[in-house]
């Protein structure tokens, strides 16, 4: 089945009594047991709830894997599969991912004992010099944040499991309907769902899919014990939103290249980041491994004034920091989404002060260009 149908069908098997196309929302924290020692399956909604794994079972069955994970968001996903790693361990990260995921990893965790090396993924000796006797994965973004740069999933699986590490991806810019990370070596996904598999900018939710099903039972052990699970609410919206995923990414990436080409020709751009163009060095990587591009562009202008104009004179273009929903958003990573990020190693990077970052919606893109260009070409009047 392909995966697009998987996205709509998702919870439709679940309320056979009525035939409800939607899954019900269980708003229950408890459930009542038929009997002493008997159980319906569910006992209390932080160690399962219908309407979560509903959505559980939709995200597992999306990415190939043998079990899925709701969470309260993006962070507490990737705080729940950290906990399987214990004081000592040593994680090779990529380097230029989620300002937020940073913090997590050198402000909270290496209090706990653990540490993390930050290398370019896409260079497979820089991972392989990286990689000590302590350490026991690596964590990638397969397509990262904010510069938009492709990971090799075979060959970094290759790397992994000749040294037994765990290798976890996260895959939220990408999505299971672009990429199938399981499916090429990769042991953990995981998502802030709050993005493109809701689509909508109105819940907050991270998921995870793990192939082998014993490594499943620990992490179905730390979510439920440290209880960071996804209400039922949430669950449903996110469900809602899956369904219509291939659809909206479609139309997103479609636009995301028709602005990533405009970007290019104008003159006050000094570069774009957008890997469905071909001059993108990892073009030819993913169209080998992806079914699409994506829909997020970084590009650079030729001042930082400019930044600020056109954060605040776009007119449909929103000034927000999430991304991934129906609506075009635009921020500004070296002050907001990545301002957790030690200066050098944003300098290093290319995380600077002339950098945007547009999440593509699904709005008419002539719009979208007209917006872009009138922020542009606006000046202060003066007096």
């Amino acid at each position: 089945m392909n995966i697009d149908t998987q996205a709509v069908q998702t919870g439709l098997e679940w309320d056979t009594r009525t035939g409800a196309l939607s899954i019900p929302i269980y708003q229950s924290a408890t459930f009542r047991h038929p009997g002493l020692g008997q159980s319906t399956g569910f006992d209390y909604s932080r160690s399962g709830n219908p309407t979560r794994l509903a959505l559980e079972q939709g995200i597992a069955r999306m990415d190939g894997g043998s079990r899925g994970f709701a969470f309260s968001s993006g962070m507490a996903a990737i705080t729940s599969l950290l906990l399987l790693f214990q004081e000592g361990d040593h994680l090779v990260v990529t380097e230029d991912l989620y300002g937020g995921t940073c913090r997590l990893f050198d402000r909270i965790f290496t209090r706990f004992g653990l540490s993390f090396s930050y290398v370019d993924t896409t260079d497979r000796e820089e991972v392989l010099a990286a990689i000590t006797p302590s350490t026991k994965a690596l964590f990638v973004e397969t397509l990262t944040n904010p510069l938009l740069k492709f990971a090799d999933i075979p060959a970094l699986s290759t790397i992994c499991h000749e040294r037994g590490l765990l290798l976890i991806a996260d895959n939220t810019f990408l999505t299971p309907y672009l990429l199938r990370p399981l499916e090429r070596g990769a042991d953990i996904t995981v998502y802030s769902a709050t993005k493109y598999l809701s689509g909508h900018n109105d819940t907050v939710a991270g998921l995870a899919v793990v192939r082998d099903p014993q490594l499943a039972e620990q992490v179905y052990f730390h979510q439920n014990s440290a209880g960071a699970v996804l209400g039922p609410q949430d669950s449903w919206l996110v469900i809602r939103g899956m369904k219509t995923l291939g659809v909206r990414l479609d139309r997103q990436q479609e636009n995301a290249l028709k602005i990533a080409r405009w970007l290019q020709r104008h003159p006050q751009v000094t570069r774009v980041h957008y890997p469905g163009l071909e001059e993108h060095p990892d073009h030819d990587l993913i169209r080998r491994h992806a079914r699409g591009f994506g829909a997020m562009i970084a590009f650079e202008v030729e001042s930082h004034s400019l930044v600020e104009q056109l954060l605040l004179r776009t007119q449909l273009i929103s000034f927000a920091e999430s991304l991934g929903g129906v609506e075009t958003l635009m921020t500004f990573p070296e002050g907001q989404t990545h301002a957790d990020i030690p200066p050098e190693l944003r300098a290093r990077l290319g995380i600077n002060d002339v950098l945007l970052r547009l999440s593509v919606g699904i709005e008419n893109v002539d719009d979208l260009i007209d917006d872009l260009n009138q922020a542009f070409n606006k000046r202060e009047t003066t007096v």
